[in-house]
């Protein structure tokens, strides 16, 4: 318990696991044996390794060949799928029961349209630029709700204080203030990461958030691709269910992209290490000549 009696959540945490959103093929169930969860790992592992020694640092590309991003040694998505209750899980998604997203298909080919429509301008401002790309906030939703892990700096810290409990991430430093009470404000406040609002279930910190930003709709992360609308109301439960674990619970409401609603759960465990900047933008030249490069191409129509 806090000082003043709320259950107490504080301390860093980290979601990194090699478990995805959705389940991958090759998995048939939502939990596994050890032995299945040790060959995926090293499947990871070996593959980790192919992809360092094709782009390792200093290395001159060959002329046409993507010239990559940054190496393993870089990423730290977490090398094992994460436990649950003694079980390995093979998607972070539980419900369906599938592991997949149960897109809507005629709502959701209209929202990627309008998405690809957009994307069209962004080379027009830099305003009109992802919200990833521009660090506002983390890519691939690791900042949330819900949130997802990511390729590197999964780490998240919480905070507590009378009527109040800050998560922050140390993805681009996304910080999220939940309020205890209150409702939400009109429909046209939209923070980047949503409105958040909660209250005690017990044990369970219950949080629920609407009001999502219009810019902050797509989230990709590389190992996972979804998206919430506007409209969407997505509530979460965090209940410490040991020195050491998290139980984060979160349920997706949004008909105006899916078919129904989706819920996905996984540990947050402790960790003994800090929070470090992100510095997003340090000696990043990308903007400028992204910008640069299309009104060139503009000079030569």
């Amino acid at each position: 318990m806090t000082w003043y009696g709320d259950p107490d959540l504080q301390g860093v945490w980290t979601n990194a696991t090699l478990t995805t959103l959705e389940r991958p093929r090759h998995f048939k169930t939502l939990e596994v044996s050890a032995e299945e969860a040790e060959s995926a790992a090293k499947r990871a592992a070996a593959e980790s390794f192919a992809y360092d020694n094709e782009y390792k640092q200093g290395e001159t590309p060959r002329k046409g060949r993507d010239v990559g991003g940054y190496n393993a040694a870089w990423m730290d998505p977490g090398g094992e799928l994460f436990q649950l209750f003694g079980k390995h899980r093979t998607s972070i998604i539980a419900f369906p029961k599938n592991g997949k997203l149960p897109w809507d298909r005629k709502k959701a080919d209209k929202f990627f349209q309008k998405m690809r429509k957009d994307r069209s301008k962004r080379k027009d401002h830099p305003e009109l630029r992802g919200v990833g790309e521009r660090c506002v906030v983390g890519f691939g939703s690791s900042g949330g709700p819900p949130m997802m892990n990511v390729l590197y700096n999964n780490h998240y810290q919480i905070v507590q204080s009378p009527g109040y409990v800050m998560i922050m991430a140390e993805m681009v430093h996304d910080a999220r203030i939940i309020r205890l009470g209150g409702t939400h404000p009109p429909e046209d406040v939209t923070p980047w990461l949503g409105d958040s609002i909660g209250h005690w279930d017990g044990n369970t910190l219950v949080v629920e958030t609407k009001n999502f930003n219009p810019q902050h709709t797509f989230r990709g992360g590389l190992r996972h691709f979804f998206a919430i609308s506007p409209k969407a109301t997505i509530t979460e439960r965090f209940t410490r269910i040991s020195k050491d674990q998290i139980l984060y619970r979160f349920y997706v409401d949004d008909p105006d992209i899916y078919s129904q609603v989706w819920a996905g759960e996984m540990p947050l465990r402790a960790i003994d290490e800090k929070i470090y900047e992100y510095a997003c933008h340090e000696g990043n030249y990308s903007m400028a000549n992204i910008l640069a490069g299309a009104r060139e191409e503009e000079k030569r129509r």
